[in-house]
């Protein structure tokens, strides 16, 4: 599975934004999908994830109430938006995927990982 992120940007702090994660596989409403971000000189953080139906999401404890999960397996399309910006949601946004697992934390357990979209939240 090919994946690509996308939507990232330079926002103020309070602001919103939205990324998009399109995949080229067929067979995309068969996978789980996760968003991960790590900022420099940082671990690699969860921030979301969402089972291939879209009935089950997961979120991380730094994000849950600020940021919405959602995919739309006709156009092969996770969405992350982004509410209420932070300054330390700054990071590089990257998008994985899986097809064995349940929404998880765990970036073990996704196979697949695209190029990550730059979020910068100013303050």
């Amino acid at each position: 599975v090919q994946l690509q992120a996308s939507g990232g940007g330079l926002v103020q702090a309070g602001g919103s934004l939205r990324l998009s994660c399109t995949a080229s596989e067929r067979t995309f409403s068969s996978y789980t999908i996760g968003w991960f971000r790590q900022a420099p000189g940082k671990d690699r953080e969860f921030v979301a994830a969402i089972s291939y139906t879209g009935g089950t999401a997961s979120y991380g404890d730094s994000v849950k109430g600020r940021f919405t999960i959602s995919r739309d397996n006709a156009k092969k399309t996770v969405f992350l938006r982004m509410n209420t910006l932070k300054p330390e949601d700054t990071a590089i946004y990257y998008c994985a995927a899986n097809s064995f697992a349940a929404p998880d934390s765990d970036s073990g357990l996704y196979d697949y990982w695209g190029r990550g979209t730059q979020v910068t939240v100013s303050s």
